[in-house]
């Protein structure tokens, strides 16, 4: 396939240009949406009392939805019109966010949390693939496509930075409504600046694929966390069979078919399936560091929401500032180049966290999360690009889709894996003093935020132990979960330099 366009002379118009700040709104909702609950899960722990499978589960059901659903609604635009998908799924993701926001137990909070994938799996194809369609000039489509992938991951970490601020003044399901005043604009000005486009001959609209696809996911990531909370046994292996299973059951299928919903042949390009384990690896390690992040600088540290979620402006910054400094660098440095060293700089900030260990402080933090910024940002956008420019327009919304999936399943592995791996430590690392009750002690056990509250209400000399001891062994967990980034990255840079070494900017 060429990675070019017959179409590079025909320039943008401010009209355009209008139209991807309009698509940035719902890309900007739907990424926050990822992580802003990093802040908010001490709140909601205390106030919907979630056990630990639970509250990874409130974290994890809405890009668990949104990466099993992602194909399926991205071969519903090529078919039916992105923009009116967009303008639907938009629509959704508000009543929805409504509904999550007045959640009265953690159940309706998961179910609410599964809807918003579902909207947001109709939102987020579109973007990338009407963005395609808006953009025909190369040169100004990579810096689209640039702007498009610092948003998301921009928005990934300015998610715990609206929740501090949210929680500061309000109750934690103030995180919810910032979808309304995000849409609304979207829903006006879309219809007005930008054009619907469609594939002129999609793939069948296939529910078993679509099936089969979430069968692959959602035993897989279940089994994940059941490893996390209840150790190894007969339900994860059964549970992983299954999600293994079914995705080979997937491949077939899409394979044997003419015009699939998802042309496989597209992994056969080194740009391309390269471009997308990057993009799943980056967003793995942001995520996963967000997660325990987040975590660390209030309850370890002790800061009050706002004052955590400062702590993480500066590596936003460097995040989007290193998504559009990497334009014109890709085109004296070839990309695969430029993405390796990417994942090289969360390598190092993985390890630094590592070997520091308890003995971390607010800046040695910062600093780690500015380093694994600057390689996010930069490895981001140009996965991306490659994804998008690597097929033909008609199959925009399939490329799209395959991004986007990429990205939510980096984000459910980077809480399910590394999360499940701390919450594992801190569970065998926790000694419980003598004179904790019963229940005290499981709810202790459970979360670094559950000791929290038990030591909260307990007199001050075994509340204080208590503490010292969740916090030393969410510390050991911490290092244990880096340890585990360390060599993830490592693989994904080795497999980064043998796919994409030949790959011309």
């Amino acid at each position: 396939m060429s990675t070019t366009d017959t179409t590079t002379r025909v320039r943008a118009t401010p009209r355009q240009w209008a139209g991807l700040a309009v698509l940035m709104l719902p890309v900007l909702l739907v990424s926050i949406d990822n992580t802003v609950l990093s802040f908010a899960l001490p709140h909601i722990a205390r106030d919907l009392l979630p056990s630990a499978a639970a509250q990874l589960w409130i974290v994890d059901a809405y890009p668990l939805a949104l990466a099993g659903l992602l194909v399926a609604m991205g071969n519903l635009g090529d078919r039916y019109g992105r923009r009116r998908l967009l303008m639907i799924g938009a629509s959704g993701f508000g009543v929805v966010s409504l509904f999550a926001a007045f959640a009265p137990d953690a159940t309706s909070l998961i179910a609410a949390r599964v809807l918003l994938g579902v909207f947001g799996a109709m939102i987020m194809p579109a973007t990338l693939s009407l963005l395609r369609s808006l953009f025909l000039d190369r040169r100004q489509r990579r810096l689209a496509i640039a702007i498009w992938a610092t948003g998301f991951s921009a928005g990934s970490a300015i998610g715990p930075i609206v929740g501090g601020v949210l929680l500061e003044h309000y109750w934690w399901g103030s995180t919810f409504l910032i979808a309304i005043p995000v849409l609304l604009p979207l829903l006006v000005l879309a219809p007005i600046l930008i054009k619907d486009s469609k594939d002129p001959s999609p793939g069948p609209f296939d529910l078993p694929s679509i099936l089969l696809s979430m069968a692959t996911l959602a035993p897989i990531v279940y089994a994940i966390k059941e490893v996390a909370t209840e150790g190894f046994g007969v339900l994860p292996i059964a549970l992983t069979l299954v999600g293994l299973t079914a995705g080979t059951l997937f491949v077939r299928r899409l394979s044997r078919q003419a015009n699939p919903m998802l042309d496989m042949q597209l992994f056969r390009a080194p740009a391309f399936s390269g471009a997308v384990i990057v993009n799943l690896v980056s967003v793995i390690s942001l995520v996963g560091l967000l997660f325990f992040l987040t975590q660390h600088l209030q309850l370890v540290l002790g800061l009050d929401p706002l004052e955590a979620a400062l702590q993480l402006l500066p590596g936003t910054v460097v995040i989007i500032a290193a998504g559009l400094l990497v334009v014109p660098v890709v085109r004296f440095v070839r990309p695969g180049f430029i993405m390796a060293f990417g994942l090289t700089l969360s390598l190092v900030a993985y390890a630094s966290i590592a070997i520091i260990g308890s003995d971390s402080t607010v800046l040695s933090l910062v600093i780690a999360f500015c380093v694994l910024g600057a390689g996010i940002g930069a490895a981001e956008t140009l996965s991306n690009d490659l994804i998008i420019s690597s097929v033909p327009p008609a199959k925009a919304g399939a490329a799209s889709a395959v991004s986007e999936t990429a990205y939510e399943v980096g984000a459910v592995l980077g809480t399910a894996v590394l999360g499940s791996i701390l919450a594992a430590s801190y569970r065998t690392s926790i000694v419980i003093p003598d004179g904790v009750g019963s229940s005290d002690a499981a709810a202790a056990r459970e979360t670094l935020g559950g000791a929290v509250e038990v030591s909260e209400g307990l007199p001050a000399a075994l509340g204080d132990r208590l503490l010292e001891s969740a916090r030393a062994a969410f510390d050991s967990g911490v290092v244990a979960t880096s340890w585990v980034a360390v060599a993830l990255m490592a693989v994904a840079i080795a497999v980064t330099l043998i796919t994409l070494r030949k790959v011309r900017g």
